[in-house]
């Protein structure tokens, strides 16, 4: 596979600062990120032409995900590309040969080398990361946090709800695997869910997110982003609490037969003993008072949903 296809594109800075990198498509059937990704980066080109006073500080590199899923339109071939980021996965599909590996390990083994060679290329002082996900079922914007403050910090500049906890209901995720631990430099990851898989609109709210994290990041100047980006993801998550904590993960299996019932949204406010969905076992009910995310509308998945309540945490920008 072809690292030029792989990466959408990479903007270098005149200026020292982070490598910011953006994943997009780890799941193949969201191409909000993509396509947010690809405009990007046509807006950076142009951006000194029209802004003499722009530079940006750091190196921006694009990155596709799941190239396999991307072009089936799947959320994954074998599995979820996503669950898969753990040091004995990747230790595991560098010592096998290729020809006897799936497609997801391939992806693995693929994206991993090239992360590793690109820093130790560019020898970065700090590292931030943003992995764009869109999902199957309508309502806002959120941020998927790390459990480090500046996640947080991030997330909140991105004016979307929070989620915190949430990595604890799932393993082996980016957010899980590139850490100060693992890159030997300060390394900070957010995870950000722009919408509905097929709304327009997905595309231009990761983009402003994108272009915020710039800024929160100390990419790119305060007065060279436009306020339009603000006020799209201000009024996106208008209404919905700053900050909410996991409470369950639901987990399911193809053998499962779930079944979502039709209608819920995210943040949707649900109560405990509620009908959510069914299953081969029977109804599957909500197990406390909250609100729905990430309800699965889709064919493949792991989790069914996630239910989260509002935090008593206050955040400041």
């Amino acid at each position: 596979m072809q690292d030029n296809e792989r990466i959408i594109g990479r903007y270098d800075g005149e200026l020292d600062g982070p490598l910011f990198l953006v994943f997009s498509g780890m799941h193949g059937n969201e191409m909000a990120g993509v396509r947010a990704l690809e405009i990007l980066f046509e807006m950076l080109e142009r951006e000194p032409l029209v802004n003499p006073g722009f530079v940006f500080h750091g190196v921006l590199i694009g990155l596709r995900g799941n190239l396999r899923a991307i072009r089936e339109g799947k959320r994954f071939i074998r599995k979820d590309f996503n669950r898969q980021w753990t040091p004995e996965n990747i230790a595991r599909v560098r010592q096998h040969d290729p020809t006897t590996l799936d497609a997801e390990d391939l992806e693995l083994r693929e994206l991993a080398d090239l992360l590793e060679k690109a820093i130790t290329t560019i020898q970065p002082t700090r590292i931030v990361f943003v992995d764009l996900h869109t999902t199957s079922a309508e309502g806002g914007i959120f941020a998927i946090a790390s459990s480090d403050p500046e996640s947080v910090r991030i997330g909140v500049a991105m004016h979307a709800p929070v989620i915190t906890g949430l990595l604890q209901g799932i393993s082996g995720t980016l957010l899980h695997y590139f850490t100060p631990e693992r890159t030997g430099i300060p390394t900070v990851g957010i995870g950000f869910e722009g919408g509905q898989h097929d709304d327009p609109l997905s595309v231009n709210r990761s983009i402003a997110a994108i272009i915020n994290c710039m800024r929160s990041i100390g990419c790119v100047r305060p007065v060279d982003v436009e306020n339009r980006h603000d006020e799209l993801l201000i009024a996106y998550s208008n209404g919905l609490p700053k900050v909410v904590d996991l409470v369950e993960v639901h987990r399911v299996h193809p053998e499962d037969q779930f079944r979502m019932l039709p209608g819920f949204h995210n943040f949707q406010a649900v109560k405990k003993g509620q009908l959510l969905a069914h299953d081969r076992q029977g109804p599957v009910y909500a197990i406390a008072d909250g609100r729905l995310l990430m309800p699965l509308y889709q064919p493949q998945g792991e989790e069914g949903f996630f239910l989260v309540r509002d935090s008593a945490q206050v955040l400041a920008p």
